[in-house]
């Protein structure tokens, strides 16, 4: 049920097929994030036309609301929340690692406190299977401990507990219907990472999740770490990089061999007037647009560009009306949807390693002139 097909390689970058009860996933994929059953603003129709083929829910916040047994009664997130494309949910562990002041960690799991209202809750591998098994989603965690990266004394116990817990999480595991992936940690870290690499593609899982990147390393350790994980997975077996959205970041994973990626990133730019465009991030808010009647990006075929300019958006922000962040997210999803468009169609051809130094040069421009005119 969960076949990964490798479709075309250039060098480490791999284009191919997963497939999910729910659908085939064209790789390599960004999945935009809808935390609580619903990427912020958009409705699943918007989610459809910029092409969104795979979207993430959040374990942890759907299990203090409405709660996981009520998704379940109600048909499972698909039907819930009206998307029946692939899904994907997390384990819990790196919302847990975020409520550092309120958590506590023992061998058999972790208690913690709700973020709404302080109530006292406790995650085990298997508590998190469960939960994960009553949302439905197609791709689900093994639950895992993100560490601090730069705690070096408690990498290694929170990788081994880790694997432990992995271990668990697959002998909980009772639905056939769902891809468990094994998450390998290890900080950035070499030796422990290559040790969890190693480990986690001996459990033989659909596939494997890559975690603890983007949690405070710097850009240039992310890639390490990468270098050095990838190539001791499986070939055959889709990657998963957690929690990584920037348009060089997507880059620089596809260059080493990663295929799945989800973040925030875009929808909540978005709610910050900020859009991505080939001259740089757009401060949509700033009076310089305020009589533009240019789309955010010429080049794009979204909703939002084909029909609206930057003075008809800089108004809605100024006017604090909602479809402000409803079109610049629609925009920038669709901005990094068409980037891995491209990806594939260059890995397909042989010359996306080639054109990849190019790739980068426009996004690293993108970043680094964000908030132009702003």
């Amino acid at each position: 049920m969960f076949e990964f097909v490798i479709t075309a390689k250039n060098n480490r970058a791999r284009a191919g097929v997963f497939s999910t009860p729910h659908g085939e996933l064209v790789t390599p994929v960004f999945a935009p994030v809808g935390t609580q059953a619903t990427v912020k603003t958009l409705t699943p129709d918007h989610l459809k036309d910029i092409s969104a083929s795979l979207v993430l829910s959040n374990t942890y916040h759907l299990y203090l609301r409405p709660g996981d047994e009520l998704v379940r009664d109600m048909g499972g997130l698909h039907k819930f929340m009206q998307w029946h494309r692939p899904m994907l949910t997390d384990s819990g562990g790196f919302q847990v690692f975020s409520l550092a002041q309120t958590r506590k960690i023992d061998e058999d799991g972790v208690t913690f406190k709700s973020h709404i209202d302080g109530s006292t809750h406790r995650f085990t591998p298997e508590k998190s299977i469960a939960i994960q098994e009553n949302l439905g989603a197609d791709i689900i965690m093994a639950f895992d401990e993100c560490a601090d990266p730069n705690d070096h004394a408690y990498i290694q116990k929170a990788m081994r507990r880790t694997h432990r817990w992995a271990e668990r999480s697959l002998k909980a595991k009772t639905r056939l219907d769902q891809a468990l992936f094994g998450i390998v940690q290890g900080g950035v870290n070499p030796a422990l990472r290559t040790e969890s690499a190693k480990f986690i593609a001996s459990l033989d899982t659909p596939g494997i999740a890559i975690g603890g990147l983007s949690v405070g390393e710097t850009k240039q350790q992310m890639h390490e770490t990468l270098d050095v994980v990838t190539p001791l997975l499986p070939e055959n077996k889709p990657r998963y990089l957690m929690g990584v959205g920037t348009p060089e970041d997507l880059i620089n994973g596809v260059l080493r061999g990663v295929d799945i990626f989800d973040c925030v990133l875009p929808t909540r730019l978005a709610r910050h007037h900020s859009a991505f465009a080939p001259d740089g991030r757009l401060n949509l808010m700033n009076a310089s647009f305020a009589r533009d009647e240019r789309p955010i990006d010429e080049s794009c075929d979204c909703y939002a560009c084909q029909t609206f300019t930057r003075a008809y958006i800089r108004h809605l922000i100024v006017a604090k009306e909602l479809l402000a962040g409803t079109l610049i997210s629609i925009h920038n999803l669709r901005a990094l949807i068409r980037l891995m468009e491209q990806i594939r169609v260059y890995i397909a051809d042989g010359s996306f390693e080639g054109r990849a130094p190019e790739l980068l040069n426009q996004w690293s421009n993108n970043a680094k002139r964000k908030m132009v005119n702003g």
